[in-house]
């Protein structure tokens, strides 16, 4: 199998033999891994007319089977890991897909692999709405992403940050001023001693609060002052303003709501705004974007969207007919 070096490429084959290709021009240069591997669920996948489902009937194209006892499933993906870790830059990030059937197994795999110091996050993703079916144990809306890095200390991070909802930005900005801007203040001083230089210095003949200093150099505050960006109280005690407007958002957290589509076209078919997220937090526009398991090409979708290179590999011929199908721009086909 020869692969072109430049372009997306998308490849019906096997796994691990086009990893193992993979590994001749590609290796150390994929920055970003995703992948939604077999959960293990010993259930076969079909397609009938456009829909997906797990019920077996006439009629019905199979996507693909999940039927494996544990040891070789944990087999299958221990082989394939370990040659998608040596596919990686030192900067890159593998998104790992998975239930809390085997997480627990794939994140021990992992640790062997990545080394456990390179674990970034166990992201909880709640995939749909409650379960409401009878069952001897509590419903089940979610599922995990194991997010591992190649270094720790290197991945790539575009720190992206969420929106407040409007809830949150009038209980944390509950002031308004009289150009109509939702503002909060905060005092200028932090905790922690200076007991030498300027932060630790009185600023118009105010002094520091005890075991606090200035957030910044007090020359600062007069500019701010100035710029009418601090709020004296009644009593001269000044305070500066933050602004709802300049708000960078907040930081984003390991529990996400991202449901997956109620009528996929192929079985556990993901969310693209999910996959947009992980995409634009852990990749550069230069970045090449890797999909084994391709499935539905979803993947591929949202990485072209975004301006990335990928790589989408899967050997069934029901999802390639439908990632060929979709809006993944120009690529190279290789069966």
């Amino acid at each position: 199998m020869t692969l072109p070096e430049e372009g997306n490429i998308l490849i019906q084959s096997e796994n691990f033999l086009v990893l193992s290709v993979l590994l001749k021009n590609f290796r150390e240069k994929i920055d970003l891994v995703y992948i939604d591997p077999p959960f293990n669920t010993m259930q076969d996948f079909f397609i009938s007319d456009g829909r997906a489902n797990t019920i077996s009937a006439v009629k019905k194209s199979r996507a693909y089977s999940d039927k494996m006892p544990l040891e070789k499933f944990l087999a299958f993906m221990w082989e394939r890991l370990i040659l998608i870790h040596e596919l990686l830059s030192e900067r890159g990030s593998l998104y790992l897909h998975i239930d809390c059937k085997t997480g627990h197994y794939i994140k021990i795999i992992l640790d062997e692999i990545f080394g456990a110091e390179n674990f970034k996050n166990d992201i909880t993703r709640i995939k749909s709405n409650p379960k409401n079916f009878y069952r001897r144990a509590w419903g089940n809306e979610k599922d995990m992403i194991l997010f591992y890095a190649k270094d720790a200390k290197q991945n790539i991070w575009n720190d992206i940050t969420e929106a407040l909802s409007e809830d949150e930005i009038i209980k944390k900005f509950p002031k308004i001023d009289s150009d109509g801007r939702r503002y909060t203040t905060i005092p200028l001083h932090a905790p922690g001693e200076t007991k030498n230089g300027t932060t630790g210095q009185a600023w118009r003949n105010i002094e520091v609060p005890a075991g606090r200093h200035w957030r910044t150099n007090p020359s600062e505050f007069d500019k701010l002052d100035a710029e009418g960006k601090i709020e004296w109280s009644s009593n001269g005690n000044p305070r500066i303003k933050k602004f709802a407007d300049k708000h960078e958002g907040k930081k984003i957290q390991d529990v996400w709501t991202f449901k997956d589509p109620q009528y996929p076209i192929y079985p556990t078919e993901k969310n693209h705004d999910m996959l947009k997220l992980i995409i634009a937090q852990s990749s550069l526009k230069e970045s090449i974007v890797l999909d084994c398991f391709a499935g539905s090409g979803s993947t591929l979708v949202c990485a072209n969207a975004l301006g990335r290179r990928w790589i989408g590999v899967d050997q069934s011929e029901a999802a390639v007919k439908i990632i060929r199908g979709n809006d993944i721009g120009t690529y190279s086909f290789i069966s």
